[in-house]
């Protein structure tokens, strides 16, 4: 019978032929997941063998020097992955302790919210939790589900519309989401310039914010953002000369120059350059801009998350709303 008609039966299941597979699959190598399990390889061998005969799938076969997964194996790993760590932390939920805790935190972020956040984590740290190590990543995307997915980082902080989109509407149509978010506050975006820039007194209309020279932060590197669609929209464009991946750097170059750009309101203080530029309303309706601490599902019960997940609500609370 065709494996995409086996119906494997659950309940006589061994549940720790998937362990065995979970490691054949994070290491592509049936040597290594047997030394990682502490088992023989002829025993990792049977497991396999056995979950084959049980999921009507070849799973993995050999290729180079380990093994290559099947299609279907692929499309299962995620799954098999998630529950074995929700269960993991599920049985050991009180294990961090922020005063004794050695724990890494990866955060990925854009400049101007670890400007807003990062210190008062600090601080938070070295009051309750001074074993505690954070390390900031660069944000490159707008959806940072893959970052998350492969644990490059613990949570993702920064707006996120389209993947918080596409999840919503993966949930109304009753497909498992893998992601948690969280609303930690709400920003607006605003025209920022030098204060000699010929735009910085007089209406900043439609026309002489597109005929201007534009400044774009953009973390993927691509050439246009939120910004440009909503000006699409409206049939309308700005001609972008710089693209730059920190805010930042953004602050400087338009204080020095005579290019707009686009910022968070709240983060213009934070760049110490607040007294050398102008802030102006956008000629037209930008999207509401809502910042989100987004992350994976695997961690939901882990104490440790749980604890930076509401580090980070505190904090926001504190300093992070305009």
């Amino acid at each position: 019978m065709p494996s995409s008609f086996f119906q494997p039966n659950f309940r006589t299941l061994d549940l720790n032929l998937l362990r065995v597979f979970d490691e054949v699959m994070a290491e592509r190598s049936l040597t290594r997941a047997a030394r990682n399990l502490s088992l023989t390889q002829p025993a990792v061998s049977n497991a396999l063998r056995r979950l084959r005969e049980a999921l009507g799938d070849e799973l993995v076969r050999r290729g180079g020097t380990g093994v290559e997964p099947t299609v279907r194996a692929l499309a299962l790993w995620p799954s098999v992955r998630d529950a074995l760590r929700s269960l993991q932390a599920s049985l050991a939920p009180g294990n961090f302790e922020p005063a004794s805790a050695t724990t890494t935190f990866v955060l990925a972020m854009a400049d101007a919210t670890a400007a807003t956040l990062v210190p008062g984590l600090v601080q938070m740290a070295e009051s309750d939790a001074p074993g505690v190590s954070l390390r900031v990543v660069p944000l490159t995307t707008r959806d940072p589900r893959a970052l998350l997915e492969a644990a490059a980082a613990d949570v993702a902080v920064g707006y996120f519309p389209a993947a918080l989109a596409d999840m919503t509407a993966r949930e109304q149509a009753g497909e498992a989401v893998s992601f948690s978010h969280q609303r930690l506050y709400g920003g607006e975006y605003i025209c920022v310039m030098r204060r000699k820039h010929p735009l910085a007194s007089g209406r900043l209309t439609m026309d002489r914010y597109c005929n201007a020279r534009h400044l774009l932060v953009s973390f993927s590197g691509r050439p246009w953002g939120f910004i440009d669609e909503a000006l699409a929209a409206l049939d309308r464009q700005r001609r972008v000369v710089l693209t730059v991946n920190q805010f930042f750097t953004a602050g400087r170059v338009v204080a020095h120059s005579n290019l707009l750009s686009v910022m968070p309101r709240h983060f213009v203080r934070e760049t110490g350059m607040a007294q050398d530029l102008v802030l102006r309303k956008l000629p037209f309706d930008a999207p509401a801009v809502h910042v989100e601490a987004l992350w994976h599902r695997r961690t939901q019960h882990s104490s440790a998350h749980q604890w930076l997940r509401q580090a980070l609500a505190q904090v926001t609370s504190r300093s992070a709303n305009p």
